[in-house]
């Protein structure tokens, strides 16, 4: 099965983008912002708790949407700055990169967030995140004992997810 073009789960992973372990820590939000899932490759420095940590990283995805939302130049009708936009309305970001990190982000139709932050010198991730999303689909979503909206656990899903993330590079 697939969700976003592309093929099935099992056949082909997404081409590599540079090389070693460069994932350091992915977030999961619904659409009402609850975290679902955080795992954590190669986070050096702890400097917030967790619970302010998904709160600042979820307001700062929310932040974005608006302003890259309010400033597109193709929408005549612009909607106020943190007015909710239903997913793939509208324009969107993909990824921004700083010295130290580089975040990419997707949101489903459904309203998922996947948000995965690596070295900044790694490439594109939109086909990566297409994939571990699909991952998610397929271990979590399918899962007759998960409940939408409680926090993931569900180990199949985790050692896959975290065989996909040491692999890109």
């Amino acid at each position: 099965m697939q969700f976003f073009g592309g093929t099935e789960i099992s056949p082909s992973l997404p081409a590599s983008t540079a090389s070693g372990n460069n994932g350091h820590m992915m977030y999961v939000f619904n659409r009402n912002g609850v975290c679902l899932l955080y795992r954590e490759w190669n986070r050096p420095l702890h400097t917030l708790n967790q619970q302010q940590d998904h709160k600042l990283m979820f307001g700062l995805l929310f932040s974005l949407k608006s302003l890259t939302a309010k400033m597109d130049p193709t929408t005549p009708d612009k909607a106020n700055l943190g007015v909710p936009q239903l997913p793939g309305q509208g324009c969107s970001f993909h990824s921004f990169r700083t010295n130290t990190y580089k975040l990419t982000f997707m949101e489903s139709p459904s309203g998922i967030k996947i948000i995965l932050v690596t070295h900044p010198r790694t490439g594109d991730l939109r086909e990566s995140l297409k994939y571990i999303y699909n991952l998610y689909v397929e271990y979590v979503v399918k899962n007759p004992l998960y409940t939408p909206g409680t926090p993931i656990r569900c180990e199949l899903f985790n050692t896959a997810l975290d065989q996909y993330v040491r692999s890109i590079s």
